[in-house]
């Protein structure tokens, strides 16, 4: 996974990068939890995420936000993250530029910085979110969901309980044709500790089902 270092809104920005297989592979992204809670783009869940990416042929990043590792600049409320997780995914367009499609995947803060990310960019076709805080955050920006995806939680996760992020699910409207699944881990706390080989299944899954039968016959040529 060589590391790679780009320009971002506020200096330079760190990542992990894999280039995907054949010719024009699809890109994914991952984003880690909360800077300011020791959260970085080698948290467990983020680095397994990258992973699953990576073996299924996709051209895939993780990278830390500003102000975390050799990343420069300073936490911004998400804002700035936000600005950061765009401009990542230009970079990666730079290197990929016919790739057919992009996911976005994130991880507790991450999620949220993936949801606005997806509302922004249209080439997103699909997101991965992670222990969504939907106590935490708003995410009345979900008006509608541009992109099908599945929200994974855990069942004892002790930051947001699973009913909280389940009824800011229901609430959102998608588009026609698109679908927001909710999953619960049982057993797991918010950081899937004992329970990431669950958490990482739930989502392999999941993108398994919709690589299979969302897209048309020769379009995408990963491995599993």
């Amino acid at each position: 996974m060589p590391e790679v270092i780009f320009a971002g809104p506020e200096g330079r920005l760190e990542g992990r990068y894999q280039k995907g297989k054949g010719d024009n592979p699809p890109v994914a992204l991952i984003l880690h939890p909360h800077p300011m809670f020791g959260g970085t783009m080698n948290n467990r869940a983020t680095y397994e995420l990258y992973q699953m990416f990576v073996r299924r042929g996709f051209s895939t990043m993780r990278f830390n936000f500003r102000g975390v590792g050799r990343s420069q600049g300073e936490y911004d409320q998400g804002q700035g993250e936000l600005a950061d997780a765009a401009t990542a995914l230009d970079y990666m367009q730079q290197l990929n530029p016919n790739a057919p499609f992009s996911w976005v995947a994130g991880f507790s803060f991450g999620s949220w910085i993936a949801m606005q990310l997806l509302m922004r960019r249209p080439e997103i076709v699909g997101f991965i979110a992670g222990s969504t805080p939907a106590n935490l955050y708003d995410f009345s920006f979900l008006a509608p969901c541009p992109s099908s995806g599945v929200v994974i939680h855990a069942e004892h996760d002790k930051i947001c309980m699973p009913e909280e992020t389940r009824g800011m699910v229901e609430r959102t409207r998608t588009q026609k044709g698109r679908k927001i699944e909710f999953e619960v881990v049982p057993g797991a706390d918010h950081f899937f500790e004992s329970h990431i080989e669950a958490f990482i299944k739930t989502a392999e899954t999941y993108l398994d089902n919709r690589l299979a039968h969302d897209l048309p016959e020769g379009e995408y040529h990963g491995e599993k």
